[in-house]
């Protein structure tokens, strides 16, 4: 009974007009962005952080989410249309989507694509309302030990998880959370270098759209795309055969499974389940030579894995305050500058905001497919716009969010820093999430290790002392462990010479 109760009082607070428009808001926002190659949810909200400033914590939040899982959708429209994944989490769906384009059936991909992400989505959406509840009350039970520990643990996941070289992701975790260490300590000035500008530490929000937003730009600037053409001005027929109906539903449920299981894994969970979901069509097909040769399936598998793994994702983030990647990372920054610590007392302090923003995830996937299949059209002469008439506005939008926060040119300098050390990082092959995860989870493992040392007179073995702490740890040795595996360091290196 609890259940339906709180799921009625989520609905009335996404349903609030402000609230439904902003929705609205984020979910074209997220379209565009995942429409567009190069700029990304990462980007396009730590671009918008400081707006949510101005708005009601369950406001803004409904809108950066909006922007998440509109992105995730939105990917599929440049993957099918021009073979580009507007996001990584869309590669797959290129592969059999495209060649659906080519074949004049770009209609059928779109809608199945679209149909399997609210399908999934609203699947999904349910699962966090189910499974987030007790998982809270299991965090409810932590300590400072259990906190420090399950924060080190999710710092390891991300840095395991990585794509590319393993010491390098480690390396930049690292970088994080001595940035962290930035600021007063205790009473005590670190590394400020009588600055007064860092007596406060330095700005979650410079360092977001400097390593996220700056740096793209200044990728695309020097590395421009070229411009590029649709390869048919016809869509055709938007509404799928009886054949595509009969050999996508069961693709769309094995994707909404699979996406909402892997998407819980911090790091790469979304991209992940949408690879997991293809080779799984590819495998369970009766004919698995139709695969790459415009197959539906491998549409609507990897689209349906997609969206579910954007909601599950939310799940780590709400009950227990772990980001599981850049994107939960830059909405836990969201949270913090209105002062709310994510974790499981949310639920408990602000059920207003925890169901408001559950229920505003079914309203916004619906939105989606209302919305965006008759914007096809516009999607499409957007794509045909060069990217140097785009970074001007990304640029002046960045600069002004950042200075209207605090009112401060030395913070405007700081993400122009940023933005250059995040492009030498992308030039050097080091990801950016475990830095900004470091940041982001620096402060808060120093508070929780500080506590937990108060409360054991600065005996160490508590973290080994209680029995949840020990687990984890347990884990967090044995990804370590991992790390070190000969094999999977061969795999990590390997891969990390494919993307360089």
């Amino acid at each position: 009974m609890d259940f339906i109760s709180n799921i009625v009082s989520g609905f009335s607070v996404a349903l609030n007009p402000l609230n439904l428009g902003l929705a609205l808001v984020g979910c074209l926002i997220g379209t565009l962005v995942g429409v567009l190659p190069g700029i990304g949810p990462v980007t396009t909200i730590a671009l918008l952080l400081p707006v949510t400033f101005y708005l009601d914590p369950t406001s803004g939040l409904i809108m950066l989410a909006g922007i998440y899982y509109g992105a995730a959708y939105g990917g599929s429209t440049a993957a099918i249309l021009l073979n580009i994944p507007g996001e990584n989490s869309a590669v797959m769906t290129c592969i059999d989507g495209h060649q659906m384009a080519k074949q004049n059936r770009a209609g059928p991909a779109l809608a199945i694509a679209a149909i399997g992400s609210l399908f999934a989505g609203s699947v999904a959406t349910f699962f966090i309302a189910l499974f987030a509840p007790p998982l809270a009350n299991v965090g409810l039970a932590f300590g400072a030990p259990e906190y420090f520990s399950l924060l080190l643990l999710g710092l390891m996941s991300v840095v395991i998880l990585a794509r590319g070289s393993i010491p390098k992701a480690l390396a930049m975790a690292v970088v994080g959370l001595l940035l962290g260490t930035v600021g007063m300590g205790t009473g005590t000035e670190r590394f400020t270098f009588d600055s007064v500008e860092l007596m406060d530490g330095i700005g979650f929000v410079p360092v977001a759209i400097g390593i996220f937003g700056l740096s793209e730009i200044i990728a695309n600037l020097i590395a421009p795309a070229e411009n590029r053409v649709v390869v048919s001005s016809k869509i055709g027929s938007l509404w799928p055969t009886r054949d595509d109906w009969r050999r996508s539903w069961p693709a769309i449920l094995r994707g909404t499974g699979i996406g909402s299981a892997l998407g819980i894994l911090p790091g790469g969970g979304v991209s992940i389940s949408t690879f997991a979901a293809y080779a799984v069509e590819k495998k369970v097909a009766k004919d698995s030579s139709r695969f790459g040769k415009g197959a539906i399936e491998g549409v609507a598998g990897p689209e349906s894995a997609n969206n579910a793994a954007a909601q599950t994702s939310f799940i780590p983030m709400l009950t227990l305050g772990i980001p599981g990647g850049a994107v939960m990372a830059v909405m836990i920054g969201g949270l913090m500058i209105h002062g709310i610590q994510p974790g499981p007392r949310v639920m408990i302090e602000r059920p207003d905001l925890f169901w408001g923003l559950i229920a505003s995830m079914w309203v916004g996937n619906l939105m989606l497919l209302v919305i965006n299949l008759p914007l096809i059209g516009i999607w499409i002469q957007l794509l045909k716009v060069p990217y140097r008439y785009l970074y001007l506005a990304i640029l002046t939008f960045a600069c002004l969010g950042v200075y209207t926060l605090n009112n401060s040119v030395f913070e405007v300098g700081m993400a122009a820093f940023f933005g250059a050390v995040g492009y030498a990082c992308l030039r050097l092959g080091c990801e950016l999430p475990p830095l900004m995860l470091g940041l982001v989870l620096g402060p808060l493992m120093e508070e929780n290790l500080r506590r937990a040392m108060r409360i054991s007179g600065g005996d160490p073995r508590i973290f080994i002392d209680r029995p949840i702490s020990l687990a984890l740890l347990v884990v967090t040795v044995a990804l370590f462990v991992v790390l070190l595996l000969p094999r999977v360091r061969k795999t990590k290196d390997r891969l990390a010479l494919d993307d360089a």
